[in-house]
């Protein structure tokens, strides 16, 4: 998958394939972190200790992954001493990088709970709730990533957007997991690894909202941590409109 946009453009070629070749990384990185997060729920849902042992494996590879990334970033900092509009992208690059390698560690720790369970031999409440949140934050985090392909701003909004609705989802569940516990006190042990669980993805769709703020900062210029949706939407606007020519920076 590759970037598309016409982000920056500079006499050295070689630092337009190192700005590429950071971004082509992220993306690379990205596509494990996704595979992670799919593996981890399905392993959950369908009580699979093989999938989720295999899923956890692979953090191993976000984890450097993330070093990569970090090297090169360093060295072409270092190298080219970016300004203006390559510096936003290398910093957004690198916060993403850090979103991204927490994803890979939720979705560690989601295993860590199916294999619980597994070994539990029970099927706990809860499970449909995970379905339904699993699968409002695997799409978070497949278009947080095509946004990034994109430059996509308006993507991006979206899936900051979409945070809110996986917010609320959390608490609905998270109350009527609670009142089963106090009623069926058996169950508290099982249904702590689904709350753990849940916990989890909730962090997760914190991680690709602030993928998606980092990449409107990117391409607009304005920061919008800490925002609130309007403010995020009006700049995810302002990053589609084309710029005007102010020269080198």
């Amino acid at each position: 998958m590759e970037f598309k946009g016409d982000y920056s453009s500079h006499i050295s070629q070689q630092f337009n394939e190192e700005l590429e070749q950071i971004r082509t990384l992220l993306l690379t990185m990205g596509g494990i972190v996704e595979r992670q997060v799919h593996d981890a729920i399905e392993a959950l849902l369908t009580s699979d200790s093989n999938l989720a042992e295999q899923s956890r494996k692979a953090d191993n590879q976000t984890n450097e992954m993330e070093i990569l990334i970090d090297e090169q970033i360093a060295t072409t900092i270092a190298r080219r001493q970016p300004a203006a509009s390559d510096l936003r992208l290398i910093i957004s690059v690198s916060k993403a990088v850090t979103s991204l390698e927490r994803m890979g560690d939720e979705a560690s720790r989601i295993c860590r709970h199916a294999i619980e369970l597994v070994e539990e031999g029970q099927s706990p409440r809860g499970y449909q709730e995970v379905r339904h949140i699993g699968n409002l934050v695997r799409e978070m985090v497949k278009n947080v990533l095509t946004a990034y392909a994109r430059n996509d701003t308006e993507l991006a909004y979206k899936v900051a957007k979409m945070d809110k609705s996986v917010d609320q989802e959390y608490r609905s569940a998270m109350r009527s997991l609670v009142t089963f516990m106090m009623e069926d006190p058996r169950s508290i042990s099982s249904i702590m690894n689904v709350i753990w669980v849940l916990r989890s993805l909730e962090r997760m769709g914190d991680h690709a909202r602030s993928m998606s703020q980092q990449l409107i900062y990117m391409v607009s210029g304005t920061d919008v941590r800490h925002s609130s949706l309007q403010t995020i939407k009006q700049a995810a606007v302002q990053g589609t409109e084309p710029e005007e020519d102010q020269g080198e920076a």
